[in-house]
C-alpha cells in the first residue's frame, strides 16, 4: 500500500508523512499478530497499555521531559482544553492559596482570544493582559506581539496562571520567546500547531497542550504536559464553598494521570499515530534537525513573498513575529486570491485557503510537509508575482 505524498498544506487536520500512514494502515487491520486491528483491541488491554507508555515515552524524550512532570492524552482538542485549563489551573491555585484565583491571558490571535471567552464564561476572573487587536489599524485584527514592558500580569497572590497561545493557527503569528511570568505563577500554554517543530523548556511551565492533528497525529487525541504538582487537589466541598466549578470528570487531570489515560474509552489508533510520529523524528535526529527544517522551510517562503513587487503580496504580520508553521498573507485585488487558489490547484498543491473567518491565504508548513511541496509553491508564489 502507497501513495504519492501530495502537495497539501492544510492547517488541521493536516498531512502525516507517508510511512507513518503506510504502517499504521497495516496495524489497524492486525496489531502485532494480534489477528485484531488497532481499532477493534479494549483499551484496557495490554496491548493498548503498550501503545500508550510508547507514545508517552518517545514525547519525553524528544522533549526531554523530566521526571516531575507526567504526560497524559485527553480527548476533546484544544478547545475541550479551554476548559480543561480552568477547572484543574484554579482547583490547584485553591489548594496553595485556599482562594479562587483569577486568570491572565495574552490573547494574540483567535484562539487564544476563544480561550479567554471560555474561562469568562465559566466564571473566571480574566485579566486581559494582552490584547494584541489594540495595536491594529482597525482594533479588531491580529499580527503582532506588544511588547513585554506593555503586559498588565497579575501577581503570584491572586493568578492562578497565565495563558498564552504559542503559534497562532488562523492568524499566523508565533511567540520566539517564552514569556516570563511572575515567580509562583504557572504558565499555560497551547501548542497545538508547533509543538515538535523547535525545542523548548519544559520546565518553563505548569502545562502544556497540544492537539494531536497538526504536527503529531490524527485529530482525536490531545497530549497534555503537566507538573506533577498542579495534580493535588483539595476537597471538592471547599472547591464548591470558593465558587470553582467542579470538572466533568473526563476532563479532571488526576482523574486521567491516575488511569493512565485510560478513565475512559480513549482512541488508540490515534494514540499509535502519535507514537509513530515521534518516533520518526527521534530517527530523523530529534526536535534539534527538525526545527533547522523547519526554519529553512519557513524562511523560503518568506523571502519569495518579501520579494515580490511592491503590492503583490501583504504579508500582515510583523516580521518578528511571523510564524514558521502558519504563513499568512493576502493577494489584493478583485479575483486575485482565488485566482492564485485556481493555478496552485492545477500545479497540484492545495489546503491553501485562509480560514473562513478571515480568508486570504494560508500555508501551513508543519513538520510533514516537505521542502520539496515548500519548493514548488516558492516557484509558484514567484510565477504569480511576475504575471500580477
Amino acid at each position: 500500500m502507497s501513495r504519492t505524498q501530495p502537495h497539501y498544506f492544510g492547517a488541521g487536520p493536516a498531512l502525516l508523512p507517508a510511512e507513518v500512514l503506510q504502517q499504521a494502515a497495516s496495524d489497524l487491520l492486525n496489531y502485532k499478530d494480534s489477528g485484531l486491528g488497532l481499532g477493534e483491541i479494549s483499551h484496557r488491554s495490554a496491548l493498548a497499555v503498550n501503545v500508550v507508555d510508547s507514545a508517552k515515552a518517545t514525547i519525553k524524550q524528544l522533549l526531554a521531559i523530566p521526571d516531575t512532570y507526567e504526560v497524559f492524552f485527553l480527548q476533546g482538542g484544544g478547545t475541550g482544553e479551554f476548559s480543561a485549563v480552568v477547572y484543574n489551573l484554579l482547583a490547584s491555585f485553591a489548594l496553595k492559596t485556599g482562594k479562587k484565583g483569577k486568570a491572565d491571558y495574552l490573547v494574540t490571535g483567535s484562539w487564544s482570544q476563544r480561550a479567554a471567552e471560555e474561562a469568562t464564561r465559566l466564571g473566571v476572573d480574566v485579566n486581559l493582559a494582552v490584547d494584541a487587536r489594540k495595536g491594529s489599524a482597525n482594533g479588531k485584527s491580529y499580527g503582532t506581539i506588544p511588547d513585554p514592558s506593555t503586559w498588565t500580569l497579575g501577581s503570584a497572590r491572586e493568578t492562578a496562571y497565565v495563558y498564552y497561545c504559542d503559534n497562532e493557527t488562523v492568524n499566523g503569528v508565533e511567540f520566539p520567546y517564552i514569556p516570563e511570568v511572575p515567580e509562583g505563577v504557572e504558565l499555560v500554554t497551547d501548542m497545538s500547531s508547533n509543538i515538535l517543530s523547535r525545542k523548548f523548556d519544559v520546565t518553563k511551565f505548569g502545562l502544556v497542550f497540544a492537539g494531536a492533528q497538526k504536527n503529531i497525529g490524527m485529530a482525536g487525541v490531545t497530549i497534555c504536559i503537566i507538573k506533577k504538582q498542579l495534580l493535588a487537589r483539595p476537597k471538592e466541598a471547599d472547591l464548591v464553598a470558593l465558587g470553582i466549578p467542579l470538572p466533568p470528570l473526563v476532563l479532571d487531570f488526576p482523574t486521567i494521570v491516575k488511569n493512565n489515560s485510560l478513565y475512559n474509552t480513549l482512541p488508540i489508533f490515534n494514540v499509535h499515530i502519535v507514537y509513530l510520529t515521534t518516533q520518526r523524528l527521534i530517527d530523523n535526529g530529534g526536535l534539534k534537525v527538525q526545527e533547522a527544517i523547519s526554519d529553512a522551510k519557513a524562511k523560503k517562503l518568506y523571502d519569495a513573498l518579501d520579494a515580490a513587487p511592491k503590492g503583490v503580496y501583504n504579508c500582515i504580520v510583523e516580521k518578528a513575529y511571523r510564524s514558521r508553521m502558519n504563513v499568512v498573507f493576502t493577494i489584493p485585488g478583485d479575483g486575485k486570491e482565488m485566482a492564485f487558489l485556481d493555478g496552485a490547484k492545477e500545479r497540484g498543491m492545495t489546503g491553501l485557503q485562509g480560514y473562513r473567518t478571515v480568508g486570504g491565504i494560508r500555508v501551513s508548513n508543519y513538520n510533514a510537509v516537505s521542502e520539496r511541496s515548500i519548493d514548488k509553491l516558492v516557484d509558484w508564489i514567484n510565477t504569480f508575482a511576475a504575471s500580477a
